[in-house]
């Protein structure tokens, strides 16, 4: 937790809290379905919850903005983001029913009253948002393809509509094709641990 307020030191007594009851909700849901790999769940703060709030050292999301988390997991970027986010809207969506399940019941637990959650196939939500945000789901070109549709033309923020993905290792074959139009920013401009080194931050305008 103290990685948390070392970067987002301004957090409300009310977002401390959510973000300081993450460890016991994944803790207790973690032994029910295997969300996170149980070797890592003790790595919680800086693998999971500070890696998706990358996101929002790149961009700051403007009250009203819509975001969907495609292929979210257990609700990774998209519940540490609402907790950081209360006024923009995040819609979790994953294909397995049970990373579902733990979406729902965290963000129930939290009360977080800005998280709606969808049991889908990617290819199945039609809805618009501002940005899809998505955590080293798939390949970036298949990424594009699925999620294209559910971008909004409509402008809210000062960054264009588009894809943020977190990425990680070597991505010069997978941006290539991407190449006159992706932006890659390290993670390790942001966050000084050694597990960013590697990590990047990938952002598609569509």
């Amino acid at each position: 937790m103290e990685l948390i307020t070392k970067y987002f030191p301004h957090l409300s007594e009310r977002q401390q809290s959510q973000f300081r009851q993450l460890d016991e909700l994944y803790r207790d849901w973690n032994a029910k379905i295997n969300v996170i790999s149980r070797k890592d769940i003790d790595n919680l703060y800086e693998h999971h919850v500070l890696h998706s709030l990358a996101i929002a050292e790149y961009v700051s999301f403007r009250p009203g903005t819509r975001v969907m988390d495609l292929g979210t997991g257990g609700g990774f970027p998209g519940i540490p983001l609402a907790i950081l986010f209360p006024e923009v809207h995040f819609h979790l969506v994953d294909s397995t029913k049970k990373k579902i399940l733990v979406c729902t019941e965290v963000a129930r637990a939290l009360d977080l009253q800005n998280v709606t959650t969808r049991w889908c196939r990617a290819e199945e939500e039609r809805n618009k948002f501002d940005y899809v945000v998505s955590r080293a789901v798939m390949p970036l070109e298949d990424l594009v393809k699925i999620c294209r549709k559910n971008v909004s033309t409509e402008m809210k923020n000062a960054l264009p509509n588009g894809l943020i993905c977190l990425k990680g290792g070597e991505l010069a074959g997978e941006t290539y094709p991407l190449r006159h139009v992706a932006e890659v920013v390290a993670v390790s401009d942001y966050f000084s641990e050694l597990y960013f080194e590697t990590k990047k931050i990938v952002y598609l305008p569509l």
